[in-house]
């Protein structure tokens, strides 16, 4: 039997996974819903390329993080603006192909002034990106987890990038988030409430509060200060060990977990790595490894083998009596 042929059988027992490349499913939630407050947080998933995408919406996941870190690291960049803007649209956009599902976009500082930042937005919006994140940072930023040399922009300044993004794409379904370093640049909870209250003047649909500490404290009294004015993003990379049970109590709208598809990419391909030097082949790291049948399945190799018998019909006289 073909390799296409075993995916075709493989589909109709009921494995296949929606064709990447056609229609989106039925019945998909918003990011604007996803963002929306409600009684339990919402959770959006790491992913950095079409592979990831499909793995994380084949998980269950209704929303991506399309990650600035995750994404410059499987370019070869540092965290730092040393990927474009064009070269993450790029990827963006294979992503979208790839999962059919909302993606909330790092836009890390916007890639510049307010003129930068209308452009990567409209141009995401174009590659099927449903929403970007922009933080108050002065450009180029840098990872916010590296060093503590973290200087903001200017509230006004920063505002405008926000509003110059919402008057660039209106559509009412792309979801303008503004992340707001006050906390990792150590200036308090004063200066990210007054950050927080400008920006959602400016047209911010929500806020994203930063933190690198190792606890939650200072994201639960932003929380509480914000009184959600308008919905609560939280990252919390650092502060990993929290319950979720308190970020609902706390009111927070979405918990991104922000690079943990890329985390365990490395974690994985290492250990791999390392075993065929050490073992000397192959043999005994086959039950580790995926398949090659779920790789055929996450990128629809039966559609394409449906499609082969529609589209290359055989010549006429071809096996012909």
């Amino acid at each position: 039997m073909s390799g296409l042929r075993r995916i075709r059988v493989l589909s109709e027992k009921g494995h296949r996974l929606r064709n990447p490349g056609g229609k989106a499913s039925e019945g998909v939630t918003t990011l604007r819903d996803l963002i929306r407050i409600h009684d339990s947080p919402s959770f959006l998933m790491e992913a950095h390329d079409a592979l990831s995408a499909a793995i994380a919406k084949r998980a269950g996941f209704k929303g991506l993080w399309a990650s600035g870190l995750s994404i410059s690291s499987s370019l070869g960049y540092r965290d730092a603006n040393e990927a474009s803007w064009s070269e993450v649209a790029d990827v963006v956009e294979r992503m979208a192909y790839a999962a059919r599902t909302p993606i909330l976009v790092d836009g890390d500082s916007g890639f510049g002034n307010f003129n930068n930042a209308r452009l990567v937005a409209g141009r995401l919006r174009k590659r099927g990106a449903s929403g970007i994140c922009i933080e108050d940072k002065a450009f180029p930023k840098m990872n916010s987890f590296i060093g503590g040399r973290h200087p903001l922009a200017d509230i006004e300044e920063f505002c405008g990038r926000l509003s110059a993004v919402k008057d660039t794409v209106p559509d009412p379904d792309f979801v303008l988030v503004a992340r707001i370093e006050a906390l990792i640049a150590g200036h308090g909870q004063d200066e990210a409430l007054e950050r927080a209250h400008a920006y959602a003047e400016a047209g911010a649909d929500a806020i994203l509060i930063h933190s690198r500490k190792s606890d939650p404290t200072e994201i639960l009294a932003f929380a509480r200060s914000w009184h959600n004015r308008l919905p609560v993003v939280i990252v919390p990379t650092k502060y990993f060990s929290t319950p979720v049970a308190e970020y609902r109590a706390a009111g927070i709208s979405t918990v991104i977990w922000a690079n943990h598809n890329m985390r365990a990419a490395i974690a994985a391909m290492r250990d791999i790595c390392n075993r065929i030097i050490r073992e000397g082949g192959i043999v005994g790291i086959e039950p580790d490894i995926a398949p090659l049948e779920e790789l055929f399945e996450l990128m629809a190799y039966d559609e394409l083998a449906a499609a082969e018998t529609r589209y290359l019909r055989p010549k006429a006289g071809n096996g012909a009596a």
